[in-house]
């Protein structure tokens, strides 16, 4: 497992894919490539080794209202805290959006300061009103499998059968996707 020129320690090195959460980032409102970092550092926070972090892309807006600015995205992988569960991350996600200004939605999919999907809680599954689990996109979407391909090439998401990588290889978009940093 690599990490995108981001030193990660042996230990985070040593953490099998299927025990991490992927989290999902994306920002297209504000100082979007600071608004990442910060919340990369507070995510370290919901973890119990050091987070894998991803480059920062620009992508292009993927089913947004026309005229919508590009995003900065990136991918995180975490090791939840003993006794964490997909719902209980998923309630700590949507209070640091809120944090870094994210309002009710008016329009779907409108330009925000931060967004951030759980993509995987390692193996398990879930599909209720609140959470589906593997994320039900993840596998179509560049601006998740191009950073995921950095820190967990070799992951495989529940239902696919194929790597982030083979998916990757494989994806048929038109989005655009540029690296930052």
């Amino acid at each position: 497992m690599k990490n995108a020129g981001h030193p990660a320690t042996d230990s985070a090195l040593r953490t099998p894919h299927s025990a991490l959460a992927v989290v999902a980032l994306g920002s297209n409102l504000g100082d979007s490539r600071q608004i990442i970092r910060d919340a990369m550092a507070r995510l370290q926070k919901l973890s119990d080794q050091p987070i894998l972090k991803s480059s920062l892309w620009q992508t292009s807006p993927v089913n947004c209202p026309p005229g919508s600015p590009n995003f900065v995205n990136a991918v995180v992988g975490l090791v939840p805290r003993a006794g964490e569960t997909p719902e209980s991350l998923l309630k700590k996600l949507h209070v640091l959006e809120k944090e870094f200004g994210l309002r009710p939605r008016t329009v779907l999919n409108e330009p925000r300061p931060l967004d951030l999907d759980l993509i995987a809680f390692g193996a398990e599954k879930r599909n209720s009103p609140e959470l589906t689990l593997p994320h039900p996109r993840a596998h179509e979407r560049r601006f998740v499998l191009q950073p995921l391909s950095e820190i967990a090439p070799e992951l495989i998401l529940s239902g696919q059968g194929k790597t982030v990588s083979e998916l990757l290889a494989g994806l048929r978009s038109e989005e655009t996707i540029t690296p930052l940093e």
